[in-house]
This record gives structure tokens, C-alpha cells and sequence, in this order.
């Protein structure tokens, strides 16, 4: 039982659990700021361009079922301009990150991951060819 604790311990202290439960969380109230983005502001500049923000009131029936298109048609359009913010956030992102990393391969006699332009590895000294990015 004892080993069992230990090995419990062991697992809810690395730190790669921490990392994820925090990027969990952070993304919650990332997904929130979003959410409250697209519902209060875009939503409302559509609101004033097409004259209705919510269509959840749009339905027709079939016989005796109600079918709430309305609804749907609010879902779909909260999904398209949340992935259109998302879009332009990570576009910015990017743009401040600056360029990525240069593309890496692996030196053929010691395996250790070097740029692809790499003439020498840094690892083993030994000459390289110029190679394809893995």
C-alpha cells in the first residue's frame, strides 16, 4: 500500500501534470474571454448590421415537434467567429513570436537533432551534408 502511495505521489508531483493543469485552466479562461468577446461585441456589431443578435426565437413545426433552428443557426454562427478570433489571435501571436526555429534534422553518425543548414555537428564535430528537415 505504501508503494502504491508513493507511486500516486510520484505521479500528481512531476512536473509535466503541473504544466497541463495549468494550461487547462489558463485555457478555460482563455475560452471564456473568447466566448464573452464574440457574444458581447461581434454578436452586437451583427446585431446592429443584420437588426437581431439572437435567432434562438426562429422555429417552425412538423406536426407536433418544434424545430428550433434558431438555436442551431446562433450555434453555428458562435463557433465560426470564435474560430475566426482564434484565428487572428494565433496569427498575432506568431507575428510577435517572430519567425520560427530553423528547420532540424538529425546528424547521421551521433543522431543528435542539428539545423538543416548545419555543415558541422555540433555534437560529434563530424562534417554533415546538408540534409531534410525531420
Amino acid at each position: 500500500m505504501r508503494g502504491l502511495l508513493n507511486d500516486f505521489k510520484a505521479f500528481a508531483i512531476q512536473g509535466n501534470l503541473l504544466e497541463i493543469a495549468v494550461a487547462f485552466i489558463l485555457g478555460v479562461a482563455f475560452a471564456a474571454v473568447v466566448r464573452s468577446f464574440v457574444d458581447d461585441i461581434v454578436m452586437n456589431v451583427i446585431a446592429a448590421i443584420v437588426g437581431k443578435p439572437d435567432f434562438s426565437s426562429l422555429t417552425f413545426t412538423i406536426g407536433d415537434g418544434v424545430i428550433r433552428y434558431g438555436s442551431f443557426l446562433n450555434a453555428v454562427i458562435t463557433f465560426l467567429l470564435v474560430t475566426l478570433v482564434l484565428f487572428f489571435v494565433v496569427r498575432a501571436f506568431q507575428h510577435v513570436r517572430g519567425p520560427r526555429t530553423a528547420a532540424r534534422m538529425e546528424c547521421p553518425h551521433c543522431l543528435t537533432s542539428i539545423p538543416v543548414d548545419a555543415a558541422v555537428c555540433a555534437s560529434c564535430t563530424r562534417d554533415v551534408a546538408p540534409g531534410i528537415a525531420t
